[in-house]
């Protein structure tokens, strides 16, 4: 203070304006005003975290005092700077019911401002908004309820404070029921005193009264506090007489923008600057002309218009609010790891939270939320006011599939009847109200258009449910809502507000959210219907499952290294605890770059989307679920044997075998049969014209030049040769008739015990087809995964997929003789066309996790029993523990000890599966845990077994183990602190 002169302690009063998203010019402009009249700091707008921080390191490096610097972050530092995590708008908060996560919001933005080097935040908005005109304020309110505005504010404040920036109140003496925007021209606030007291001015004393930091003055005319018309920000009565006298407010007042018109339109800059400290604020934010407001000002004080001892005095506070903000001890920001650490795991995951706690039931007609029996619904999406798929649309189609469809919401009367009439198809459509204004003068960016189509959808036969991504206001403005089967709010159109809108739809997650403000005579303030969650799988966090933050990060670096060694092109990983996906990501490409298959071309890089060859998790995702419903249906037991289901193999060594024995792997079967080597013939006019004749003998190897036999296959199909066996390679019908003769003709293993047998899983179609008259992979569609929506999950992919959607297998040089992609890798599989219970199936980690969470979920998924607990929990058990054998029937368990089939800590109960192509699930029932791992590490050869040898698979569920059991240590240690 001492080695400050008059005009700088003036100075110290004004924030200036600065973006990091402008030129040269008017960066150096912002200098200038440092170095020649030492203003006191600036507030920051548009640009970027990076350029904003060098820039800000750059403006601190040239004042003698550090700058106290401010941003607007209403809804953190992401209301203003791009690439940093957005929380909700407050209105979108405005009916959550869990308020002290509003606390967790409040630190959270205080760490992204420190983090950015800035000291005051300009929020919380605590005007009670009650005036769905209100073009300024709206979705920017808690809402219109003061008591519910004041809760929030309070602890929103207190969480910023409590971590070190300061909270400014605004916008002062209440801003919620104007028609006007004070930024361009003056509001008038029609109300009397009393009504200010009993509600615009009840948030403002209560937060007063418990510590709040700062205010903020609106640009407003309040004839019940100021009859003279003249702007808050500038009347004395209201600032000195009201805010320090009556209210005893001590803390720091600021004045709203200085460049409004609000204010300018009747005074211009420099005098409005004067007139502002004239009427007792602090800090004047948004100075339009700093040289012209500090001639005036000390003018004024020359004139003994103003006391230099009440500047000296507010420039004392300031001084003593940038020590409260650390000033004293200034470090610049440091750059490194910036966007991480603006990004945390945790406020991601608390964002995202806040958005799922928001949305808010309106409609729910007969309990149609959540979906239920997705295997009869025909899904379209429609998205009005985009033309590109939205987040909501990807996350629905994450549950079900979907055919998606978009529209201008100014589409012409043509544009509109085809819509109509191509959605008249389906039974189920999703609708969502998109790219909605915030202005009530255009109906919040509702259009006729958009009622008409509404109108014609919800009149029709089918069910609609209306998903809104826009203001609460815009509802009233949306015609026929009474005729949807459904409709939900999400109050604004985020990535999080679309997704868990989508979870909610589906059950993922329940909806608890309550309207903040008054919509419709119908939907008045506090409405909000609930409904059920937790009844598909959730998208969500570590966190939100009591599970380490840090998760990823040892995922990705374990992935990484697996890469680096070349153990596999690319997989997917995906981990989940109590039906919540906290991890969901893919790695590498298709194939490897320096493959000859890849031709010097680059490989695709893999999405989520992307479907793998499970091999031999098609015994426990095919024949296992098959076999669970044909039991569930008193068509199939274990404890009979091969000879009661399969007439084949009366006779044989095999009628004998019990199910039980077979399906855990102790039956003595044999391990594998080559049977496609029993398919080649020598080289050669004559070898091959003899070859004709004899028997196909699977153990005789084949000659290194031996080609396929003509007898069995052919380059293109027909009713003799149906069975694809790969690309331009067809097999004939009697294929699947001749391997099981073989089966039945093969030996016993001579010694008793645990082998690992494929052989059986050869047979269970047959066995399907026979008792239900339905093929396998019909009555898995059926019975399966149409009521799970895992709609990716079945056979011979490319009949339903684009190829390059499917991750290529192993370049085949002795049977098939080319790159295998979308066709079984298998090549037992491959002779039965893509069809076989013991490899065959492909599918996507998220479909696939469906099916998994169903296991762990004792059979039922989607409100759906769609497996018989007792059964399921018999085949997941470990069947002759005593003899040394760990496999349940059809799943493998934990080795004891562990043999590296799965993660050291998985639990005893726990079981799964691995696929020869470098795939893998595993359910931890004690940690309700569900784990899938894909990849295709056989590409280009199965040669290369580095996933193995890295432990890459088992190492990842091992660490998700480990996350759980961090994250309950934090919590003991949290406790105890506490």
């Amino acid at each position: 203070m001492k080695t400050l002169t008059p005009d700088q302690r003036v100075a110290q009063l004004f924030m200036v304006a600065a973006y990091s998203n402008r030129k040269r010019i008017d960066e150096d402009s912002i200098s200038t005003l440092i170095q020649q009249y030492g203003i006191g700091g600036l507030i920051f707008f548009q640009g970027g975290p990076v350029r904003q921080s060098k820039l800000l390191n750059r403006y601190q490096s040239q004042s003698k005092v550090p700058l106290l610097v401010a941003m607007d972050g209403e809804w953190g530092a992401g209301m203003r700077l791009d690439s940093v995590v957005k929380f909700p708008f407050q209105m979108s908060m405005g009916g959550i019911r869990q308020n002290q996560l509003l606390y967790d919001m409040g630190q959270e933005v205080a760490a992204q401002f420190k983090r950015l080097g800035m000291h005051v935040n300009f929020a919380p908005v605590v005007d009670v908004n009650n005036n769905a005109a209100n073009p300024v304020i709206g979705f920017r309110s808690w809402g219109e309820q003061r008591e519910n505005v004041t809760e929030k504010s309070y602890l929103y404040m207190r969480g910023m404070q409590d971590a070190g920036v300061l909270a400014v109140a605004k916008h002062f003496p209440g801003h919620g029921d104007t028609d006007t925007d004070s930024h361009l021209a003056l509001p008038l606030v029609r109300v009397d005193r009393r009504r200010l007291d009993t509600l615009e001015l009840f948030p403002f004393r209560d937060l007063m009264r418990r510590g709040l930091g700062g205010i903020m003055i609106a640009h407003l005319n309040v004839p019940a506090l100021d009859s003279t018309g003249m702007p808050s920000t500038l009347s004395k009565p209201i600032i000195t007489g009201m805010v320090k006298q009556q209210m005893g407010f001590q803390g720091v007042i600021f004045t709203d923008a200085m460049n409004m018109k609000g204010v300018i339109s009747k005074y211009p800059p420099g005098e409005a600057d004067l007139r502002a400290l004239l009427a007792g604020n602090d800090i004047l934010e948004f100075s339009k002309n700093i040289p012209l407001a500090l001639q005036m000002v000390r003018a004024a004080i020359n004139a003994g218009q103003l006391r230099q001892e009440d500047i000296d005095a507010r420039c004392r506070k300031v001084l003593a609010l940038k020590q409260w903000a650390g000033l004293n001890k200034y470090r610049p920001i440091e750059l490194r790891n910036l966007y991480p650490d603006l990004n945390s795991v945790h406020a991601q995951a608390l964002s995202q939270k806040l958005s799922s706690l928001s949305v808010t039931v309106l409609r729910n007609q007969k309990n149609v939320l959540p979906l239920q029996r997705l295997d009869t619904l025909r899904l379209a999406t429609l998205t009005i006011g985009t033309k590109d798929t939205t987040d909501f649309q990807r996350l629905a189609a994450d549950y079900a599939p979907a055919d998606h469809y978009w529209l201008s919401a100014t589409a012409t009367l043509d544009e509109l009847t085809q819509m109509r009439n191509q959605l008249a198809r389906y039974n189920m459509v999703l609708v969502g109200v998109n790219n909605l204004g915030r202005q009530p003068a255009t109906s919040f960016g509702v259009t006729p258009e958009t009622n008409l189509l509404l109108r014609e959808l919800t009149s029709a036969r089918q069910r609609v449910v209306v998903s809104v991504f826009g203001n609460a206001y815009a509802v009233a403005k949306i015609r026929d809502l009474d005729r949807a089967d459904a409709v939900l709010l999400a109050y604004q159109e985020s990535k999080n507000a679309q997704e868990t809108t989508a979870q909610v739809i589906f059950g993922g997650i329940g909806a608890t959210g309550q309207l903040p403000v008054t919509v419709t005579d119908k939907y008045s303030q506090g409405f909000g219907l609930n409904t059920t969650g937790g009844q598909r799988l959730r998208y969500g966090f570590p966190e939100d499952v009591g599970m380490n933050n840090n998760l990823e990060a040892r995922v990705d670096s374990i992935v990484a290294q697996a890469l680096a060694a070349r153990a596999m092109p690319g997989c997917e990983v995906l981990i989940a605890r109590q039906g919540t996906v906290v991890l969901r990501k893919s790695y590498g490409t298709h194939s490897f770059a320096d493959t000859p298959a890849q031709a010097g071309k680059p490989s695709r890089p893999v999405r989520n989307t992307d479907l793998y060859d499970l091999a031999s998790l098609t015994k426990v995702s095919a024949a296992v679920p098959a076999l669970l419903k044909l039991q569930e249906q008193g068509q199939f037991s274990p404890d009979k044997t091969l000879g009661d289901y399969f007439p084949e193999l009366k006779g044989t060594n095999k009628q004998d075998l019990k199910l039980r024995d077979v399906l855990a792997h102790q039956a003595r079967l044999k391990a594998w049969i080559p049977f496609w080597q029993g398919y080649t013939r020598p080289k050669g006019f004559f070898a091959g014209l003899f070859s004709g004749f004899s028997k196909p003998d699977p153990n005789k190897k084949p000659a290194p030049d031996a080609q396929l036999s003509r007898r069995f296959f052919r380059p293109d199909s027909s009713a003799r040769f149906p069975l694809q066996v790969a690309t331009k390679l067809w097999g004939r019908q009697d294929l699947p008739a001749q391997l099981v003769r073989q089966i039945g003709e093969s030996p016993l293993n001579e010694k008793p015990g645990y082998v690992y047998s494929d052989l059986s899983f050869y047979l269970y179609p047959l066995l399907v087809k026979r008792i239900t008259g339905l093929p396998f992979d019909q009555f898995l569609q059926q019975q399966v995964y149409r009521p799970l929506g895992a709609t990716t999950l079945g056979f011979n992919p490319t009949r339903r997929f684009p190829r390059r959607r499917i991750a290529p297998t192993e370049y085949d040089s002795l049977f098939r003789r080319q790159q295998l992609h979308g066709t079984v890798h298998d090549e037992g599989a491959a002779l039965l066309g893509g069809l076989s219970s013991h490899a065959g199936l492909f599918g996507n980690a998220n479909d696939l996790a469906k099916l998994v969470q169903t296991y762990a979920w004792q059979g039922k998924y989607g409100g759906q029993q769609l497996l018989k607990p007792e059964i399921l929990a018999d085949y997941t058990r470990c069947q002759f523990c005593d003899q040394g054998n760990r496999r349940g029937l059809g799943f493998d368990r934990p080795a004891t000890p562990p043999a590296g089939n799965t993660a050291p800590d998985a639990s005893a109960s726990s079981f799964g599966h691995s696929g020869f192509t470098g795939t893998f699930f595993w359910v931890d029932p004690e940690q309700e845990l569900v784990y899938v791992f894909l990849s295709n590490r056989v590409n280009p050869t199965r040669r290369n077994n580095k996933i193995g040898e890295l432990n890459v698979r088992t190492d990842i569920l091992q660490v998700a183990l480990e996350s759980i059991r961090r994250a309950q240590k934090q919590q003991v240690e949290t406790t105890v602190e506490e």
